[in-house]
């Protein structure tokens, strides 16, 4: 009987060991799929700021560009449709961000984007003839400068999101 009552109690020990050791090693896996998951989720942001960051300067250097060109005779086409590409491309990486970036990132992209975004407005009804009231070059290129603060806010930001930067 006492033989009997020790091998169900190794049984019962056995398999409670088993299940503990099951319950240990699926927890162990939910941490590692945890920690790729924000790895992960980390790396896609990292790229998209990245290339936000990028096209952002690109569109803002498009602007600068175009207002200096402006200011000659005439304007070409190319540099026309180079600040069109620019701003698709800024528009893009925009949107992307805007289904990846926490809040704050977000809220920083979104004032660059709707600044781009009337600066390029007001460079185009300039080139029409048909400015808005007040609305310059100079006002365009007082704009445009502005963009650039804007720009190291947002990117602050990002850096601060991705943990490569604690400035605030």
């Amino acid at each position: 009987m006492i033989i009997a009552v020790a091998g169900v109690a190794g049984t019962l020990g056995g398999a409670l060991t088993q299940r503990g050791s099951e319950r240990a090693k699926r927890l162990e896996i939910e941490l590692v799929r945890d920690h790729e998951e924000v790895r992960e989720n980390r790396s896609l942001r990292r790229t998209c700021y990245v290339e936000l960051n990028r096209d952002t300067r690109q569109f803002t250097t498009a602007l600068n560009r175009h207002l200096h060109v402006k200011r000659e005779p005439s304007v070409e086409e190319a540099d026309s449709d180079a600040l069109d590409e620019t701003k698709n491309a800024q528009r893009d990486r925009y949107s992307e961000a805007q289904m990846i970036a926490p809040e704050e990132v977000l809220r920083r992209a979104s004032v660059v984007n709707q600044a781009l975004n009337k600066v390029y407005g007001q460079v185009k009804r300039l080139e029409r003839g048909a400015p808005e009231p007040g609305e310059t070059m100079e006002t365009a290129a007082q704009a445009q400068y502005e963009v650039w603060e804007m720009r190291r806010t947002m990117r602050t930001a990002m850096r601060h999101d991705l943990g490569v930067s604690h400035e605030d």
